[in-house]
């Protein structure tokens, strides 16, 4: 898409930058001992913690992921909501107290607190680095996909910014700042989102819309070819320049006055007919073609709409305002045009091709479009769905940076409390991500490349001003969540690996500084790899995350915790193995065969999600390898 710089966007930008900034500053010139550092002292009220626990998870995934999904895939996005959602429960009910009484600054001193063993440091502190940095992956790309409409940067460039302002605000005060700036913009993110769907249903549902920021009404060109054996042989006023099949679908460039453009060649009515579809043609010479001129033209348009809405049975053009169920029940009656991705060589050109899919509403509201479990299901689709359900469920409780927040309050009773304030205010916020996607969807303004703009677009839509406090929130959020990533990466690097494993007998100081160096160290590598995956759906990236995290964390948590006769070496070995499999099944997925450049079916499964396999394994390790080895160097807590 084209982004023209917000003056409006940017003066809320900056001042929301500034307010980060300056918390991290104020908490800075404080004397910053080791505890202070990585947990805060222990001094957070158990209500600022739990809306900083909301704000922490209400990451780039949250908002821009999850929003977007739904956007492109109606309820299967939604099924991520759910998933992160219920993974609370397991946090609530088995860790949140339990693991406040084991630990004190790290997740690793948790695992550790019944044994004196270097294996299970550094097996945890190496699973607390790559668990982190494979959530620090989707911030930083929801980072850059931000600061192009609020900008008007390059992606990169906002994956570079994000990356140095949270470099500063981590090494000015740790955890301290970073919980403030966590509650602050978890507060906000609800609130905001709030008024954006208000301002959804206030709007009802139309078949033209025609905000500023949105595109969908414009008329897209469809034409009657003359077919031979076929082939498209001839289209009036159009010259053919090709035909390609791919992705089950047949597309066809027509030239006119110069310009070439992609058409989906699809029946319509009993009728053959080409519709105009948008496409990305990046060109032999490096050059890209935006629906066959440069990007800068302005012809590649922001979409999603409806072509149908049903009212009691009743074709209408628009509703006016609806209430909450009567939006989903309406949608549900009517019919949606989405746009789908085909990618193809178009001789020394590689094509991405977006073409119009009518839907109808109740197939929208229903799981299938993405995962599919019903119709048209195979055994690795029902395998990935399980897995990614799995993994969401079970992450939660195993994420690094969410479990040394439990060590940010004063007792375990603070603990729970927090857990159950933050549910309430997640389930709240993702009710919300529901009707922030269905908006999205219908209402123009969808940036094909980038469904994580799904949420901000729409609220540029509804004006300037709700796009840019909600556009400088969402930017807040990933600095909120990068910020506490890092600090739970430089506590593992620091604390665990360096003063720890490597026995250095830091000093209070030395451990601090230590700690701002590896945060330097982890922000600079979390930038690079915000780079290389512009583009993929954060919320998908989130999920590969949890799966990690579920399979290398929480089989050892859960059995450290409940199980007497669980070993130093039976939790080390688990970690190592859930780890160790994740990345294997991750690494060979379609989607990194994608990336690689060797096509999602030459990939050696199909299997996008890797926790149906990755987690049994590490239960089992866990279990076999601590009646095998039992534990002997047990210490008093």
């Amino acid at each position: 898409m084209i982004y023209e710089i917000s003056y409006t966007a940017l003066a809320f930008f900056l001042v929301f930058v500034g307010l980060v900034l300056g918390l991290s500053f104020y908490f800075g010139r404080k004397k910053s001992s080791s505890s202070s550092y990585y947990a805060a002292g222990g001094q957070i009220h158990w209500g600022v913690n739990g809306i900083a626990f909301a704000g922490d998870y209400l990451s780039a995934a949250s908002f821009l992921g999850i929003c977007g999904m739904i956007a492109i895939s109606g309820f299967d996005g939604f099924l991520y909501a759910i998933g992160f959602l219920a993974g609370w429960i397991v946090a609530l009910f088995l860790i949140a107290e339990p693991f406040k009484r084991l630990g004190k600054f790290t997740f690793t001193d948790a695992l550790n607190a019944k044994f004196n063993s270097r294996a299970i440091t550094l097996s945890a502190s190496i699973g607390t680095l790559i668990v982190s940095i494979f959530y620090l992956i989707p911030q930083m790309v929801g980072a850059g996909d931000l600061v192009m409409p609020l900008l008007g940067l390059p992606h990169w460039v906002g994956v570079l910014l994000v990356g140095a302002i949270v470099i500063i605000i981590v090494a000015s005060a740790g955890m301290a700042s970073t919980t403030y700036v966590q509650f602050l913009k978890g507060g906000l993110l609800i609130v905001l989102s709030v008024i954006l769907t208000f301002f959804i249903l206030k709007n009802g549902l139309t078949l033209t819309p025609d905000f500023k920021g949105s595109s969908s009404h414009y008329t897209f060109i469809e034409l009657t070819p003359q077919v031979e054996n076929d082939k498209v042989v001839s289209v009036p006023g159009w010259e053919v320049v090709s035909q390609q099949t791919a992705g089950g679908k047949t597309f066809v460039k027509l030239s006119q006055n110069g310009v070439e453009r992609w058409f989906n060649w699809t029946q319509d009515n009993d009728k053959q007919v080409l519709k105009e579809a948008l496409s990305v043609t990046q060109q032999a010479d490096g050059q890209a073609l935006y629906n066959g001129e440069a990007k800068e033209k302005g012809s590649f348009y922001q979409v999603g709409h409806m072509s149908k809405i049903v009212v009691n049975g009743e074709e209408v053009d628009k509703t006016g305002a609806l209430g909450p169920f009567e939006y989903l029940s309406t949608l549900q009656d009517s019919e949606i045009i989405r746009f789908l991705q085909v990618k193809f060589s178009d001789g020394t050109d590689n094509v991405s091709v977006y073409y119009q899919q009518p839907t109808a509403g109740e197939s929208f509201l229903l799981p299938g479009l993405k995962y599919k479990i019903g119709r048209d299901a195979n055994m690795w689709s029902k395998m990935d769905f399980i897995s990614l359900m799995l993994a969401l469920f079970l992450g939660t409780a195993a994420l690094p940076h969410i479990l040394i927040r439990y060590y940010t309050v004063k007792t375990p009773r603070d603990a729970r409390k927090s857990t159950i304030l933050a549910i309430a205010a997640i389930g709240g916020f993702y009710i919300l991500t529901l009707y922030m996607g269905l908006g999205a969807a219908v209402n123009g303004v969808l940036d094909v490349e980038s469904s994580n703009m799904a949420a901000p677009l729409l609220a540029k839509a509804f004006g300037a001003a709700l796009f840019s406090i909600i556009s400088a929130v969402a930017f807040a959020t990933v600095l909120g969540t990068v910020s506490g990533l890092i600090v739970a990466s430089s506590g593992a690097i620091a604390h665990d690996f360096i003063d720890v494993y490597l026995k250095r007998n830091l000093s209070d100081d030395q451990k601090v500084k230590a700690g701002k160096i590896a945060a330097l160290v982890v922000g600079v590598f979390a930038i690079l790899l915000g780079m290389a995956f512009q583009g993929i759906n954060v919320s998908f990236l989130v999920g590969w995350a949890f799966a990690i995290a579920a399979s290398a964390n929480l089989p050892a948590i859960l059995f450290l915790l409940f199980w007497k006769k669980t070993s130093a070496t039976g939790i080390a070995a688990s970690i190592i193995v859930g780890i160790v499999a994740s990345l294997i099944i991750i690494l060979t997925s379609p989607t990194m065969w994608d990336l690689y450049g060797l096509g999602r079916a030459a990939a050696p499964h199909q299997l996008e999600n890797p926790a149906l396999i990755s987690f049994p394994l590490s239960v089992l390790t866990v279990y076999f390898v601590s009646l095998w080895f039992p534990k002997r160097n047990s210490v008093s807590q």
